[in-house]
């Protein structure tokens, strides 16, 4: 584990890299809630969200057949617990207009103060969902 953060950097700059391709190429922000909703929906320029999405299940698939690392480990929380995480993350992605990749990634880094407001957000609600779960109420 003591390479650990290296690989945390690599993938940081492989986000941030192939956002800043995506921005530039197709002029689209790299929006995984976005480009999910419009895989869902009748948009006519649908194929790229699709490649995209697959390529978001294939990309820790083949790394993780070539490298040869285990998987992380399964949550324990459960399918009904995952699910209803899920749906509230979705709910959530509309409420705020856009999810921490859109904000978080593509919106800092165009300096936009609603994407800067939208993640700080997002960061302190989670620190403070985790300290009530984990301390509050004994962890789930």
């Amino acid at each position: 584990m003591e390479q650990a953060w290296i690989m945390a950097l690599a993938g940081g700059l492989l986000i941030g890299g192939s956002s800043l391709v995506m921005l530039a190429v197709l002029g689209r922000i790299a929006g995984i809630s976005g480009i999910l909703a419009g895989c869902l929906t009748s948009e006519t320029d649908g194929l790229w969200r699709f490649l995209f999405v697959a390529g978001l299940i294939a990309g820790p698939l083949l790394f993780r057949t070539f490298s040869g690392m285990d998987a992380p480990l399964p949550s324990e929380a459960g399918w009904p617990l995952t699910i209803v995480a899920g749906l509230l993350v979705g709910f959530g992605t509309r409420l705020g207009g856009g999810c921490t990749s859109g904000h978080g990634i593509c919106g800092i880094g165009r300096l936009s103060i609603r994407s800067i407001s939208a993640t700080l957000t997002f960061m302190v609600l989670g620190f403070v969902t985790v300290f009530i779960v984990r301390h509050l109420l004994g962890g789930i």
